[in-house]
């Protein structure tokens, strides 16, 4: 038989059920999908112990950066096991469209970007005070989007990937140059204007503006919806290029 191509919720739902018992089974991926973050950001902010004001500018921003990285590394290594594995193979010579399998994946680990982004925002807020004019929640929307193109970005590379280790090697070629010219360090329009120009097409330019929109503004900004709607816009593209790059390694 071959994989359907029709999105089909009960065989969507079984594959997330299925990787989520996987990752059960696995308490120290677990650990750096849940934990790192928070680890992470405890250390930051003690790391500025005499400059809150400092913590306040860059802790909201990292908010969204640790989740993004962290589900990066984790869903690059763990989708390119089961392609190396045979286990795609296996699944897609079923009645599973790669739609299923890709929305499958993404939905297990969004379930666990949820738990993430809720426990580093909480820590954040509410126990490394984190000074926050517009709502903590919207600090969550925004942590949880930047988990999920995380998550988008790690099923898309392992395509590319004929071992773990090379998965790992896509963060520097991926991720690193976003983290330089997100803003993070430097505001984007000091830049040179070639690296300017560049940061406005990577989506964790948007990822670090939206979080600073609700650090300096108390209510919802047109620059904080565009800027979700864009890092929502790129995660939902991403997915869709990751299930075109199944047939890849897979019957």
């Amino acid at each position: 038989m071959t994989a359907t191509s029709a999105l089909s919720l009960p065989r969507t739902t079984a594959t997330a059920a299925r990787v989520l018992r996987q990752l059960r089974h696995d308490p120290r991926t677990i650990a750096l999908m849940i934990l790192v973050p928070c680890v992470m950001l405890f250390l930051l902010r003690y790391v500025f112990d005499g400059s809150a004001r400092t913590f306040d500018t860059i802790g909201a921003s990292l908010l969204g950066i640790f989740p993004l990285i962290t589900m990066f590394l984790v869903t690059s290594i763990a989708t390119l096991r089961e392609r190396t594995s045979g286990t795609l193979e296996r699944l897609l010579a079923m009645p599973l469209g790669k739609g299923d399998l890709i929305a499958g994946y993404a939905l297990a680990f969004g379930a666990v970007a949820v738990v993430q982004s809720a426990l580093a925002t909480g820590l954040a807020v509410w126990f490394l005070d984190l000074d926050v004019v517009g709502s903590p929640w919207l600090l969550l929307l925004v942590a949880l989007l930047d988990a999920l193109l995380g998550t988008a970005l790690g099923l898309f590379v392992s395509a590319f990937a004929a071992s773990e280790f090379q998965a790992v090697q896509f963060m520097p070629a991926v991720i690193f140059p976003q983290l330089l010219l997100c803003g993070l360090f430097t505001p984007r329009d000091a830049m040179h204007p070639v690296l300017e120009a560049v940061s406005d097409v990577l989506p964790m330019s948007y990822a670090v503006d939206g979080m600073n929109e609700v650090l300096h503004h108390a209510d919802l900004t047109a620059a904080f919806l565009r800027d979700i709607t864009i890092v929502a816009a790129v995660a939902l593209l991403v997915l869709t290029l990751g299930a075109a790059t199944l047939n890849r390694r897979s019957a």
